[in-house]
């Protein structure tokens, strides 16, 4: 394993609290389809991590809230799982960092993309399941989610529309989104966005789709200027 894999790791270990016994599979879940064709990348892991989440989130609301009917729960459910809060875990992280990705798609900041975030993040758990089993993805899920899973859900609004309740509570005109680049085959394009907020400075997001690229670039704004 090269050595900026094993950095990667190492430094991931420690954020997270846990090694790996099987760092093999903690590289494939850092890593993005660009990065070696002939190496696995993070998908399957990302759709086992995907069912592990929604367990252990419902199991999590099962006992917390145990005076709700279940649709109240399927709500909560609903708004803790999506990709959008996956992404905005993967942000709070940090975890753009440790995405091992081609030189293009580095340099265009994918790593920094909400869909890519929310889907490494699936991915992580899906290894931590299978390494360390159903407890130690449960470990890392409720120490990511737990502010989460206490909140209100009217609380777990999305990027978008935090930034502009955040841009409206101070006289800001709305925020606007511009697609500046769309890059790629037809069938699997990136965009880039930009978002404005009035004279703060522009933030960026690359997505899958133009809704992802929003959504990425409200996110890094969430983050740099602290909203929450």
């Amino acid at each position: 394993m090269p050595r900026e894999h094993q950095d990667a790791i190492d430094q991931l270990e420690k954020l997270i609290g846990y090694e790996f016994r099987v760092r093999e599979l903690c590289r494939t879940a850092l890593t993005h389809g660009s990065r070696n064709a002939n190496r696995p990348d993070y998908q399957r892991l990302e759709f086992l991590g995907d069912r592990v989440l929604s367990l252990i989130i419902a199991e999590e609301l099962f006992m917390r809230y145990s005076h709700e009917q279940e649709g109240q729960m399927a709500a909560r459910l609903s708004l803790l799982v999506r990709g959008e809060t996956c992404a905005a875990v993967g942000i709070a992280m940090g975890l753009d960092q440790f995405i091992l990705l081609g030189p293009v798609e580095k340099k265009k900041g994918v790593q920094r993309s909400g869909s890519v975030l929310g889907d490494v993040v699936e991915s992580l758990i899906g290894a931590l399941y299978l390494d360390g089993g159903l407890d130690v993805a449960r470990g890392f899920i409720l120490k990511q989610w737990e502010k989460r899973i206490n909140s209100e859900p009217g609380s777990l609004k999305d990027a978008k529309t935090i930034v502009q309740e955040w841009a409206l509570g101070r006289a800001l005109p709305l925020p606007h989104y511009e697609v500046v680049s769309r890059e790629g085959l037809e069938h699997s394009p990136t965009f880039t966005v930009e978002l404005r907020v009035g004279p703060f400075e522009v933030t960026k997001g690359v997505g899958a789709s133009k809704r992802a690229s929003e959504m990425a670039a409200a996110n890094e704004f969430i983050a740099r200027e602290g909203i929450r």
